[in-house]
């Protein structure tokens, strides 16, 4: 089974996701709002 945080969190910490493209995750059910604040630092807003 994938782990969608560690992934995404990685790619987002290396330059190569924006935070639209995490929002996109959360709008998919890949990770959750909160996953998407700590991989952010932002508040996920739809």
């Amino acid at each position: 089974m994938t782990n969608w945080f560690d992934r995404i969190k990685k790619y987002y910490d290396a330059g190569l996701w924006t935070e639209k493209m995490v929002g996109n995750a959360v709008t998919k059910k890949k990770i959750t709002a909160d996953q998407y604040k700590k991989i952010t630092g932002d508040d996920y807003n739809k």
